[in-house]
C-alpha cells in the first residue's frame, strides 16, 4: 500500500478519496488553485500544493504542475478523481514517466474508449451489442444528414469525446439537423477541443443503466448495476442501485457484457460500461446497448458502495498499489437499495442554470451519507462545477430507501444560493418514480408538474415573512405581545407584508391582500390551522424558510427600495460566463425568439434570445468578453413607446 498519493482533483470527490486514504493510514496531498486556497480539500488533506489560477486550464488541468508537485512532496501515486485529467491519456504517460503511479487505467485503455465511435467499433469486435448508427471520421454536414436520413429519426448527435451531455443533440426532424449539428459542433469543440460527433439512432423508450466494472489489467468483475435514468439535458439527477424492474436473467447479461468490455481493454481500476436500454417492453437480455465507457470513478459510485458493501476508492488504492481483485464475482453480492441525489446551486426555473453565492447557511441531514466539498461559509465559484453535496440513503427494499431520501431532502438546509432541493424533493415524491417508472424523458415530460410542485406555497412564505418581523425567535413567543408596535409592515427585495401580533406566539401575516393565521404550538409551525414541518433560519444572507418547500427572503428596509425598471428591453447575462458570439448589431430588427447571443458558463452554451420584437439598440458586450451575473448585453429600443 503507499504511505503518501496525491489527489489531483478538488470539491468533495477530492474529500471523499481523503477519508479512505486517512481509514487506511495514508498520507494526502491536496492541490488547489486561487480560488480554492481556502477550500474544505485544502484543509482535509495532510499537506496541500498551489498551482495556479482559478480557471481549470491554469490548474487542475495543468499536469505538469501536478506531477511537480507530487514529485516534490514525496507522494508515489497520484490519484484522478472524476473530470478535469481522469481520463487524459497523455497525463497517465506523463504520470508514468516520472516514475509516479496513476490510481486508475492504462493510457492506452482510456484511448481505446476514449473516442465513442472507436469505442463502439472496439465493443462490436469483444461480442458487446451496439447501438445502430454512424461512427465513422466523415465529418461533412451532407454526410452526416444522409446517415441520420438512413438510421431514421429520432437520431442522437454526440461529440465523440467527453461527456456530460456536452456537445449532444436530439434531433427529432430532418429539417432540424443542420442546425442541431452545428450547435453539437461548437459545443464539443468548446467543451473538448475537438468538433467530431457521432450519430446514433435514439431509443423513444430508453433507460440509462450502467455497470460498474473493476479490473486489475487481466481479469475484471462487476458489482452490477445502477440506473441513472432520471436525467435532465442528458445529465444525471438521481441515480439508484439496484435498477427497478432487473430481473436475475437480464443483471446476468449486462454483467457478462460488461465485463467482456473491460477485459477487451485490459482495463485496472474502477470503470463504468454505460448501456442504453429500451424500457418500452420490460427489461430484456436483448434490449440493451453499449452507449460508452467512462474510464474513473463515477459521480454516483456511492449506490453501488451501500449496496455492496465495498470501497471502491480503496479497492482503486489496493490494486494500483500491486493487490489482486479483492474479490471474485461469486463473492460480490447486493443487498437492499440505495439512492443519490445531486444537489447543486443552479436554478430550476430558469432553465437549470448554474448559480454562484457564498453559503451563509448550510446543515445536511444527519441520516443520510453527505458527500460534499464545502462547508458553510464558502463560495460555490463560477470556475467549477456547482454542486453543494450528493445526498446518499440505503434501506432494505427501494420504497424505503426513497422516503429516506425524502425524509433526508426535506431536512437538508442551503442558503445563500438558489438551488436544486425542492426539485428533487417534488422528484422523489413523484408518484411515477416512486413505482419504478423511469425513463430518460420522465423529467421533461413531467417538468411543469415537478416545477409547480417545487414552488414555494404561500404558507411558506408566511412563516418567511414573520421570520422578517423578527417573531420566529423561541426566545420571544411567548412574550411577543411586547412587541411594538404590535401591526407593522416588513418588505423584503421584491415583495412586503403586514404582520400583527395576536397574542403569545401567534401572529397574522398578510400578503397580497390574504391573510395567513401562523401559530407556534407543540414545537410545530400551525399556519392557518394546518401543521406544517417548517423551521424558520436567519443567517447573513436574510431569512429562509426549510422543510418541504425552502424559501429565502432577504429584509429591505422600505427606504431603500427601487421601482423595478420596466420595458427597457435589456437582455441580462443570467450567470457569469464567457460571451462565445453576438448576432445582432445597432439599429438590426430582431422578433421574438430570435438569437441574440451564446453565452458559455460551466462548459455548456446557453444561448440568449429576444424577449419580444424590436430594433436593437446597443451591443453591450463583445464575443471574449467576461461577463458577471446581471451583465446587461444587448438593448432594443422601445418600439412601443416610441410608435
Amino acid at each position: 500500500m503507499f504511505s503518501k498519493i496525491l489527489i489531483a482533483n478538488r470539491g468533495e470527490i477530492a474529500c471523499r478519496v481523503i477519508d479512505t486514504c486517512r481509514k487506511l493510514g495514508v498520507r494526502t496531498v491536496a492541490v488547489y488553485s486561487d480560488a480554492d486556497r481556502a477550500a474544505r480539500h485544502v484543509s482535509m488533506a495532510d499537506e496541500a500544493v498551489h498551482i495556479g489560477g482559478p480557471a481549470p486550464t491554469d490548474s487542475y488541468l495543468r499536469g505538469d504542475a501536478i506531477i511537480r508537485a507530487a514529485l516534490d512532496t514525496g507522494a508515489q501515486a497520484i490519484h484522478p478523481g472524476y473530470g478535469f485529467l481522469s481520463e487524459n491519456p497523455d497525463f497517465v504517460d506523463a504520470v508514468t514517466a516520472a516514475g509516479l503511479v496513476f490510481i486508475g487505467p492504462s493510457a492506452d485503455a482510456i484511448r481505446a474508449m476514449g473516442l465513442k465511435d472507436a469505442a463502439k467499433a472496439l465493443m462490436e469486435k469483444a461480442g458487446v451489442p451496439v447501438v445502430p448508427g454512424y461512427h465513422g471520421d466523415e465529418q461533412d454536414g451532407a454526410f452526416l444528414r444522409a446517415r441520420a436520413d438512413e438510421i431514421g429519426y429520432p437520431v442522437l448527435i454526440k461529440a465523440v469525446a467527453g461527456g456530460g451531455g456536452k456537445g449532444m443533440r436530439l434531433v427529432e426532424r430532418a429539417e432540424d439537423f443542420a442546425d442541431a449539428l452545428a450547435s453539437a459542433q461548437g459545443e464539443a469543440q468548446t467543451a473538448f477541443g475537438n468538433p467530431a460527433v457521432l450519430i446514433e439512432k435514439y431509443v423513444t423508450a430508453p433507460r440509462h443503466i450502467e455497470v460498474q466494472v473493476f479490473g486489475d489489467g487481466t481479469r475484471a468483475v462487476h458489482l452490477f448495476e445502477r440506473d441513472c435514468s432520471l436525467q435532465r439535458r442528458h445529465q444525471k439527477v438521481i441515480e439508484e442501485a439496484p435498477a427497478p424492474g432487473m430481473t436475475a436473467e437480464v443483471r446476468a447479461a449486462m454483467g457478462a457484457a460488461a465485463v467482456r468490455a473491460a477485459e477487451a481493454i485490459g482495463y485496472a481500476g474502477a470503470g463504468t460500461i454505460e448501456f442504453i436500454v429500451d424500457g418500452s417492453r420490460g427489461l430484456r437480455p436483448d434490449g440493451f446497448w453499449f452507449m460508452e465507457m467512462n474510464t474513473r470513478l463515477q459521480v454516483e459510485h456511492p449506490v453501488t458502495e451501500a449496496v455492496t458493501g465495498v470501497d471502491l476508492v480503496e479497492w482503486q488504492l489496493r490494486v494500483a498499489s500491486g493487490e489482486p481483485l479483492p474479490a471474485a464475482q461469486d463473492e460480490l453480492t447486493i443487498t437492499g437499495h440505495a439512492f443519490e441525489a445531486r444537489l447543486y446551486a443552479e436554478d430550476v426555473p430558469a432553465g437549470f442554470l448554474p448559480a454562484t453565492g457564498r453559503l451563509a447557511h448550510l446543515k445536511f441531514a444527519d441520516e443520510a451519507r453527505n458527500e460534499t466539498g464545502v462547508r458553510q461559509g464558502d463560495a460555490i465559484s463560477p470556475w467549477y462545477d456547482p454542486m453543494i453535496a450528493k445526498v446518499i440513503t440505503r434501506g432494505t427494499t427501494r420504497a424505503i430507501a426513497l422516503s429516506k431520501l425524502e425524509a433526508a431532502l426535506v431536512d437538508t438546509e442551503v442558503a445563500g444560493t438558489v438551488t436544486n432541493i425542492d426539485f428533487l424533493i417534488a422528484l422523489a415524491r413523484h408518484e411515477g418514480f416512486r413505482r419504478g417508472e423511469v425513463d430518460t424523458g420522465l423529467i421533461a415530460r413531467d417538468m411543469d408538474q415537478l416545477l409547480s410542485e417545487a414552488e414555494a406555497a404561500p404558507e411558506t412564505r408566511a412563516l418567511a415573512a414573520l421570520g422578517v418581523a423578527g417573531l420566529h425567535d423561541p426566545d420571544k413567543r411567548g412574550g411577543v405581545t411586547l412587541w411594538s408596535p404590535l401591526k407593522r409592515t416588513v418588505t423584503w427585495e421584491g415583495g412586503e407584508g403586514v404582520v400583527e401580533v395576536l397574542g403569545p406566539g401567534a401572529a397574522r401575516v398578510t400578503l397580497d391582500g390574504t391573510a395567513h393565521d401562523v401559530l407556534w404550538q407543540g414545537e410545530r409551525w400551525w399556519v392557518n390551522g394546518a401543521p406544517r414541518r417548517s423551521r424558520i433560519v436567519t443567517h447573513a444572507a436574510g431569512v429562509s424558510v426549510f422543510g418541504g418547500r425552502s424559501l429565502t427572503l432577504v429584509p429591505q428596509d422600505p427606504l431603500d427600495r427601487q421601482a423595478e425598471a420596466s420595458g427597457s428591453g435589456l437582455t441580462l447575462s443570467p450567470m457569469p460566463g464567457l460571451v462565445k458570439a453576438v448576432f445582432v448589431a445597432p439599429g438590426q430588427a430582431v422578433a421574438a425568439g430570435d438569437r441574440l447571443a451564446i453565452l458559455e458558463a460551466m462548459k455548456m452554451e446557453h444561448t440568449l434570445t429576444a424577449a419580444r420584437d424590436g430594433t436593437v439598440a446597443e451591443v453591450l458586450a463583445a464575443a471574449g468578453d467576461q461577463v458577471e451575473a446581471g451583465a446587461a448585453l444587448i438593448r432594443l429600443d422601445d418600439d412601443e413607446a416610441s410608435a
